[in-house]
């Protein structure tokens, strides 16, 4: 196992996702991001069934930032309760892993 965490959450539109990927990445939270926008969500919110049109933000950081990035996020975030999941890298290409571990030092 590796220390590197693909972080994923939803936007409601590309631009907000870019923005917050931006900053995070400026911040040395996160190595990089990816966007792909077209995402259909299909969810229980208060009740209701929704589907909405999303973009999925694709975040790589590290164990060590991850609290700091989450934190970041949901101060960035517009969703009252935003998609943040943190999945562990079993395994990684060793550079990649190295330059997302240099891109996140603080």
């Amino acid at each position: 196992m590796t220390d590197i965490l693909l972080v994923l959450s939803t936007f409601p539109d590309a631009e907000k996702a870019r923005q917050t990927g931006t900053l995070l990445v400026e911040s040395q939270l996160a190595a990089c991001v990816n966007l792909c926008p077209g995402v259909t969500s299909i969810y229980r919110w208060k009740g209701e069934i929704e589907s909405s049109s999303e973009v999925l933000a694709l975040f790589k950081t590290t164990r060590a930032q991850y609290p700091a990035l989450e934190l970041r996020l949901r101060e960035l975030h517009p969703y009252e309760v935003p998609e943040i999941l943190a999945i562990p890298a079993e395994r990684a290409y060793e550079a990649y892993a190295q330059w997302v571990m240099d891109q996140t030092r603080s």
